[in-house]
């Protein structure tokens, strides 16, 4: 198996998962700008929509979009401690925040390491909007230790990336005291400390 990544990306999310399984797992690194991969390979022939993560299987299968690698990952290893059962109704409220964490975190956090973004529109527009998930996410918090109460799931571990991604633009969590917390107790999780220093 083979996780390509670019470190400080999504992809260090599966990083996280594939460590917090304790899997076997070869990791490349991909220039996004050049679309060459640390061996020189032509990332295109690999993913075409020309971004990461991917997830090569041993049987040179090819998974893309972090939710779905994720979802891979924990059924296919019987994680159930990461993602519920099919049929347990606990599953769903877990995709449903993996769902969340994909769509309106990483979209509206993502975007604006687009350098056609211009600072105004960061600062008029996409922070505010931000902002307004984050005092969710500190409301949901103040009674749960993590985003499906008690126990570390996938989109804990999607979420701690998505909150790594908030100091390029300044917006600290400090802020938001459930969240800092949250974040406060992701950070010193030891499978995310191995993989933060795996990747940097």
């Amino acid at each position: 198996m083979k996780l390509f990544y670019t470190q400080g990306a999504c992809s260090l999310v599966c990083r996280i998962v594939i460590n917090e399984l304790n899997l076997p797992c070869e990791f490349e690194s991909v220039d996004l700008r050049t679309k060459k991969t640390e061996s020189g390979k032509d990332f295109l022939t690999v993913n075409p929509k020309g971004y990461i993560p991917v997830l090569q299987l041993d049987n040179g299968h090819i998974l893309t979009e972090n939710a779905v690698i994720l979802q891979y990952l924990a059924d296919t290893h019987k994680a159930t401690n990461l993602l519920p059962a099919i049929g347990h109704f606990d599953r769903y409220l877990v995709l449903e925040w993996l769902n969340f964490t994909t769509t309106e975190m990483h979209k509206g956090i993502g975007v604006m390491f687009n350098p056609m973004i211009t600072q105004s529109m960061k600062d008029d527009i996409l922070i505010p909007g931000v902002k307004k998930k984050l005092d969710f996410l500190n409301t949901h918090l103040e009674h749960s230790t993590y985003l499906c109460g008690d126990h570390f799931m996938l989109p804990d571990a999607y979420m701690f990336v998505m909150l790594l991604w908030l100091g390029h633009f300044k917006i600290d969590v400090k802020d938001w005291p459930h969240l800092s917390r949250y974040f406060n107790e992701l950070n010193n999780r030891p499978v995310i400390q191995k993989s933060l220093k795996q990747e940097f």
